[in-house]
């Protein structure tokens, strides 16, 4: 996630993989097409005779870009099901909103408070495991909780988007509130992520991650260590960075939003001066860390992954504003992943997330009969996978610098000397997709 104000370690994302990443709006005849090799056959014609040349029809191998096989060869190599091929030019996103039934936009009340019952028992449950749990069973239990308040976190990212009640008061108060045990200032990030929704994969708009920009990676030394670490071992942490840079300075909002931002962070400081003495006082410091701190690290880590799984990958392109179209960054840049089932029941449903993209206000328990919708309709251009290794793989130790023809550059390529963790993480790292 990045933020227009985080230049320094948040304005980056993104790279190429092994070399043969494309721009899939670019028709690159150079480029390897498997099974298919150029052959010249020489044609002697001899002298005084009178030769009859007949027109023949030579098929034309279809340029990668375009091949069915050679997206496979993509998808196996990045862990992916399917890589989508790309989407017209002259489709529109309302082309694509108004094929999706108009069920899929109904709000039910019972349906949003289950979510709530869901999340809160869920969380719960958690508190109680780390409170019964041995030493070797904590990390269990955290992850469990970290999961659970990321919960809270997809209400209150429903709630954002006028997606969760249809009285806006409930929605308000419902999304402070649900951004609270993980003190994230509700209106400020409504404000950045409604941006991220209308200019989705956009450089230098999109409030999201940015891919790393090269004359920033190559501007200081400590910075370029900082972005590489960041941007490699540390990347499923990298939303708290995200959190405190571009959240809580009043300077990065409009005047007429700096009302419900300052009531945001009133809120949120609020509950850190009441929320943690009490933990502190009641369990002592390390109390606050096993009941609040540690779960708090598992949410960020499912917020970093879930956000970057769901624009990152090498043949997913950043776009300026003048080439960017809503259409092909929201149905073609955007990823649909699978995750265990207890990670998509304690989440909502938020990683069915293509048709959230295609229509922020479908509610949460909607997202995937708008799923099976698109696939009918559009499923030749979506990229899917399930969670894996090799497609985290992929991210981490390739996309990183903006590149306008390869989408990414690898850190390795850019700075070899000094991309040892990067080279860490590609020995370390399983190979599964």
């Amino acid at each position: 996630m990045a933020c227009t104000s985080a230049n320094s370690l948040l304005q980056l994302k993104g790279s190429s993989h092994h070399r043969p990443v494309l721009n899939f709006r670019r028709n690159i005849a150079t480029h390897y097409s498997p099974g298919f090799r150029h052959q010249s056959p020489k044609h002697f014609v001899p002298r005084n005779k009178v030769t009859v040349i007949r027109a023949v029809a030579i098929p034309v191998e279809p340029a990668p870009v375009e091949s069915v096989e050679y997206r496979k060869q993509l998808a196996e190599r990045y862990g992916f099901e399917q890589i989508g091929e790309p989407l017209p030019d002259n489709v529109t996103l309302k082309d694509v909103i108004t094929s999706l039934p108009k069920k899929v936009f109904e709000i039910d009340d019972v349906k949003a408070w289950k979510t709530v019952l869901i999340s809160a028992t869920s969380y719960a449950l958690g508190l109680l495991m780390i409170s019964k749990a041995p030493w070797y069973l904590l990390p269990l239990a955290w992850a469990w909780t970290g999961t659970a308040v990321t919960g809270f976190f997809v209400i209150g990212h429903d709630c954002a988007h006028k997606s969760f009640s249809t009285n806006k008061l409930v929605e308000d108060i419902v999304g402070t509130l649900a951004f609270l045990p993980l003190i994230y200032p509700y209106e400020p990030w409504r404000f950045k992520h409604d941006k991220h929704h209308a200019k989705t994969n956009m450089l230098k708009e999109d409030t999201a991650w940015q891919p790393v920009w090269k004359d920033e990676f190559e501007s200081k030394p400590l910075l370029r260590k900082a972005i590489i670490f960041g941007y490699g071992p540390f990347r499923c942490w990298m939303s708290i960075a995200h959190w405190l840079v571009c959240h809580f300075n009043l300077k990065t909002f409009r005047p007429n939003e700096i009302k419900r931002v300052k009531i945001s962070l009133a809120c949120v400081f609020a509950f850190m001066a009441i929320g943690w003495p009490l933990i502190i006082y009641k369990t002592g410091i390390m109390g606050w860390i096993k009941f609040w701190l540690m779960p708090w690290l598992g949410y960020h880590f499912w917020m970093s992954t879930f956000t970057m799984v769901h624009h990152t990958a090498p043949h997913i392109p950043f776009k300026y504003s003048e080439e960017w179209n809503a259409a092909q960054a929201q149905l073609n840049g955007t990823v649909h992943c699978a995750y265990p089932q207890w990670i998509e029941v304690l989440c909502h449903d938020i990683n069915v997330h293509i048709p959230h993209h295609i229509s922020p206000k479908i509610p949460s328990y909607n997202l995937r009969a708008a799923h099976k919708s698109l696939q009918e309709n559009w499923g030749k251009y979506l990229n899917e996978a399930s969670w894996n290794w090799r497609l985290m793989k992929t991210i981490l130790t390739v996309c990183h610098v903006y590149d306008k023809e390869q989408n990414y550059v690898s850190f390795e390529e850019v700075a070899p000397e000094e991309s040892n963790s990067i080279k860490f993480l590609k020995e370390v790292m399983p190979d599964y997709a």
